[in-house]
């Protein structure tokens, strides 16, 4: 039984059919990327799990639970925690108040504790800067706070939306590691990403959205063989 289960999710901003029947599966300790181009409906695959867009028609299960209904923050308690797109930092807090906001919905002292070590472990620059004001952290830093505040809500899966996002190349490569090494620690990661490139070289699977509807599933392997991704995200 997968861990996260998406089932036919039909969502509409307002007369706009977004998401047109989105089926995904995700396993225990997988990384399973979302790739597709600028408004595919890969952000608004991660918002609808996430409790922030409602979906008009499907299912949102988690480890068996029905998730589709239930309010963000409850999202959050169970386990699923998202990284949003552009970090979406508390830019007036220090680094450390961002990453005990991270927490607020928990109440496990000692093993928030043990999640602040392993954010400081991933991200030593954070610890460095910890009474730093966040918005004056450069876009990399800033980054790694986003991703260290939801690492400590203690999730069970992991939503990232577009982690890489205008980074310079350095830092993306350094963004990857992190990912992988994050999945190495138990860790289960859905990936949005507009690198298809290194977004297929650190996933399990991956699925191709076109327009709001699945064009394509696979193994990582085998979506960077297609001819058809290789021509439209690869650059092949």
């Amino acid at each position: 039984m997968a861990l996260l289960e998406v089932k036919d999710i039909h969502v509409y901003y307002g007369q706009i059919h977004a998401l047109k029947g989105i089926s995904i599966q995700v396993q225990p300790s997988e990384i399973v990327t979302l790739i597709g181009a600028n408004g595919a409906g890969k952000s608004t695959t991660l918002n609808t799990i996430s409790g922030l867009l409602r979906p008009l028609q499907g299912t949102i299960r988690f480890e068996d639970e029905d998730l589709t209904a239930i309010a963000p923050h409850n999202v959050v308690a169970k386990g699923l925690v998202q990284v949003p797109e552009g970090r979406r930092i508390f830019g007036q807090l220090t680094v450390m108040e961002n990453l005990e906001m991270g927490g607020f919905t928990r109440t496990d002292t000692q093993a928030m504790q043990n999640d602040l070590d392993r954010v400081f472990t991933l991200f030593p620059r954070l610890k460095e800067r910890m009474r730093q004001v966040a918005g004056t952290l450069s876009g990399g830093e800033q980054q790694m706070l986003a991703i260290g505040r939801a690492l400590m809500g203690g999730p069970r899966v992991l939503l990232m939306d577009e982690p890489s996002m205008g980074l310079a190349p350095v830092l993306v490569e350094q963004i990857f590691e992190t990912i992988t090494d994050i999945n190495k620690l138990g860790t289960t990661i859905l990936l949005v990403e507009q690198n298809a490139f290194m977004a297929l070289q650190v996933a399990h699977r991956g699925y191709v959205l076109q327009t709001g509807e699945i064009a394509l599933s696979g193994t990582a392997a085998e979506l960077r063989e297609n001819e058809d991704v290789k021509r439209a995200y690869l650059g092949g």
